[in-house]
């Protein structure tokens, strides 16, 4: 058999070889990836020039026994978020809410991998293949297996696809895919995805804001007052501490709270005045405590808990016990999996409120006071916001009270380098939120009754 005459136009440098093939220049050579030979045969340029140089560059690369531009590990899907998932969890330390909302949102790809696909190769997926099939797709939207099930709605599509391009973000920076492989989803132009059938949000006025609270019991009426006359989040208000609340000067301060694996959601601490109405209210909620959770569980018996009546210092320190003991008894370091494990039941033995608990509050006295189109809490927040909007309150005051994280190309509400250059005085912030809050004066003659009512 004759053997097949090599082409003159081949060159070497090294142990590179680059030859033109259909127009454009090729580099062949050799590897070691985990131990096996692997043939390498990328596309690198257009001219024999450009491709000798990359030749050059590869062939220093080989002699040192360094990763050539070209060197990738193929991943499976799954493999690959189960990295992506750990870097999140070890190296970015995401809050553990997040990394609920990636898992939860990667596992529709890894499904389809695995209905869908003839290989489970992460660089095999073909994105618009997974939109059609993601969009027939049906879901339980909490979760449960028995609630009837939906396709989903077009912000949680989007979502799901966003977590995606990251996930390939993630891969071609660890080398897991070829190095002319595009990622896939970046090419769906995510942020034109036009949203058509999101779920409407509720916001309350003034007559329907009291209907809500003469309907709650004395249980749930001061939490959702707070959440409303605060704007806080469900999650600011259960991990609100007594030392959190200055009643004499009627501030709230939301504070991170790390070392109990805790933080708020955009990292960014803040302060928010508290009217009159909303101190007095408080002070009938805490009552005789001094420390702990300022809104704890219905009937529970913070004096008569080991951790019902322990300020923050103090409630970390018996963190560190657990996490110390659970150490000690385990030949591996705890993941922050388990450490926020053992930080949820220590804040359930203070005391704490589920955020679960605070939802299906507000969804039942909603339907109580006839408000069945208002199934979510985050209604207060909404309908904060559009109060302070409604009594010309500034963008400013408006960001600086909601703890909104400012947009990166015009911080401050959209005021640029004047955001930067202006600092909103606490009274100023305090005179103006007060002054917006008594624009709805019915509610707020309804908590006034309430703690007189309530008085021991």
């Amino acid at each position: 058999m004759r053997r097949r005459k090599k082409s003159l136009k081949r060159k070497r440098i090294g142990r590179v070889s680059y030859y033109p093939h259909h127009g454009a220049w090729y580099l062949y050579y050799l590897e070691y990836q985990d131990g096996v030979k692997v043939q390498r045969r990328p596309k690198v340029a257009e001219t024999e020039e450009e491709a000798a140089q990359i030749a050059a560059q590869v062939n220093a690369q080989l002699a040192s026994s360094s990763p050539t531009l070209f060197s990738f590990v193929s991943v499976s899907f799954p493999k690959l978020r189960q990295a992506f998932l750990n870097h999140h969890e070890t190296v970015v330390k995401s809050s553990l809410a997040t990394i609920r909302r990636y898992r939860s949102a990667t596992q529709h790809l890894e499904n389809y991998f695995n209905e869908c696909c003839r290989s489970d190769l992460a660089h095999s997926i073909r994105a618009d293949q997974f939109v059609a099939w993601l969009r027939k797709h049906k879901i339980s939207p909490n979760g449960h297996p028995n609630t009837a099930k939906r396709t989903l709605r077009d912000k949680g599509l989007r979502f799901i696809l966003e977590v995606c391009r990251s996930v390939y973000i993630y891969a071609a920076q660890q080398r897991f895919l070829p190095p002319t492989f595009e990622n896939p989803f970046s090419k769906l132009n995510l942020e034109r995805m036009k949203i058509e059938d999101a779920k409407p949000i509720f916001v309350f006025d003034a007559e329907n804001e009291l209907s809500f609270f003469k309907n709650a019991d004395d249980w749930t009426f001061p939490i959702h007052f707070i959440l409303a006359k605060a704007g806080l989040r469900s999650g600011e208000l259960i991990h609100l501490l007594i030392e959190d609340v200055d009643l004499e000067n009627g501030w709230i301060h939301v504070r991170n709270k790390s070392e109990l694996h805790w933080k708020v959601k955009t990292r960014r601490e803040r302060s928010v005045p508290l009217i009159k109405e909303g101190v007095a209210v408080l002070r009938r909620v805490i009552g005789d405590r001094t420390s702990g959770p300022v809104f704890i569980r219905h009937q529970f018996d913070a004096f008569s808990s080991p951790l019902g009546n322990l300020d923050q210092m103090e409630i970390q320190e018996a963190l560190q016990q657990r996490i110390s003991h659970a150490d000690s008894g385990s030949v591996l370091t705890l993941s922050q999996t388990m450490e926020e494990k053992l930080a949820r039941s220590v804040w359930r033995e203070a005391g704490v409120i589920r955020s679960e608990r605070v939802r299906t509050s507000f969804i039942r006295t909603a339907k109580a006071a006839g408000l069945n189109q208002s199934s979510c809490p985050k209604s207060w927040r909404h309908s904060f916001a559009t109060l302070l909007q409604d009594a010309n309150v500034d963008p400013l005051i408006r960001q600086i009270t909601l703890g909104h994280k400012p947009s990166e190309d015009a911080r401050s509400g959209g005021l640029g380098m004047t955001g930067v250059y202006t600092h909103t005085r606490a009274t100023t912030q305090k005179r103006e939120i007060e002054r917006a809050l008594r624009l709805w004066p019915q509610s707020l003659a309804y908590a006034r009754q309430w703690v007189s009512a309530n008085k021991a």
